[in-house]
């Protein structure tokens, strides 16, 4: 299933903006429930439920996004459709109401994923296929989670990653320059009032003039995201949460999709090799979650369709309890 942009959306930066703002999204009717988590925050998870017996997916979402998410609502309708079931945990703030405890999320949030996976993988009675897929910060940080875990995942029959910044220091100085400020300035629009909330939760938590003068995230992450996650500083950050590191440590069938042109991950820094079982899939276009097809207004079901065939043809051949 190659993917080739359609000739009416040229350019990394249309092909990122149009499919996330223009094309409409498919309806999905979730089911919500809250969990707490082991460090006495909570986490919301968004369900689809489908038929008894039918394969299970869960999604990570990206920076800021959530179950209403372009990519999110487009994979839980493509599941819905075929009766299976699907989730999509929502990261630390991120599901409409401040979280309690003073972390947020990040790209490497490996324990995060862990204990949401598996309480997902632990729900499920039957003998159904378990797939988990993650896009931009969450793909990075499901990556990061199956090569630390190594063969300790392997009750994940397949895997999926879009658009993940598989080299976040890359990532990051592609975002501080030019056009691409357009989506760090996005970023900070919300993530900054969060820390202000979170500073009247905690007092004395990090410094808020310097949040203010944040102008990029390297400069948030200084303040913000090394220092409450266990990182040195964003350069340690960047380096130790970047999943390039750990590809070949994978034990689980995965496939990492990114494409050439996305303005978040220019395709000059994405890794050239990685060892079976993950496989790398690199169209020169589709932009940052992307992947639009047809004429105008155009769909945004290429994606759901090409995560679901890696998914089906290259599921684990044994079942698991």
């Amino acid at each position: 299933m190659k993917y080739s942009a359609p000739f009416w959306l040229p350019g990394g930066h249309l092909q990122t903006i149009y499919p996330a703002t223009a094309i409409a999204r498919p309806a999905v009717r979730f089911r919500r429930e809250r969990w707490d988590a082991p460090d006495g925050d909570f986490v919301d998870v968004d369900f689809v439920d489908g038929q008894p017996g039918q394969p299970f997916v869960v999604l990570f979402h990206g920076l800021e996004g959530s179950s209403d998410s372009h990519y999110a609502r487009a994979l839980m309708a493509a599941i819905a459709a075929r009766g299976w079931s699907g989730a999509v945990p929502h990261f630390r703030g991120c599901s409409g109401e401040a979280n309690r405890a003073p972390r947020f999320y990040h790209s490497g949030d490996a324990a995060e994923i862990d204990w949401i996976i598996r309480r997902l993988r632990a729900q499920r009675t039957d003998q159904g296929k378990f797939y988990a897929a993650g896009v931009s910060l969450g793909g990075n940080a499901l990556l990061r989670w199956l090569g630390e875990s190594q063969h300790q995942a392997d009750f994940v029959d397949a895997a999926c990653s879009v658009s993940a910044p598989l080299d976040l220091a890359q990532g990051g100085v592609s975002l501080s320059r030019g056009v691409n400020l357009i989506y760090t300035r996005m970023f900070l629009q919300t993530l900054k009032p969060k820390c202000v909330a979170k500073l009247k939760q905690f007092p004395g938590l990090f410094d808020l003039d310097a949040l203010h003068a944040a102008r990029d995230l390297y400069a948030f992450d200084n303040v913000v995201t090394a220092p409450l996650h266990g990182y040195r500083d964003t350069n340690d950050y960047w380096d130790r949460a970047s999943a390039k590191h750990i590809l070949n440590d994978i034990t689980v069938p995965t496939l990492v999709l990114n494409a050439k042109n996305d303005p978040f991950l220019p395709g000059r820094h994405l890794p050239q090799r990685a060892a079976s079982p993950v496989v790398l899939d690199y169209p020169a276009t589709g932009g940052h979650v992307g992947f639009a097809v047809g004429g105008p207004p155009g769909k945004i079901d290429w994606l759901p369709q090409r995560l679901i065939h890696f998914m089906t043809t290259n599921a684990r051949l044994e079942q698991h309890g």
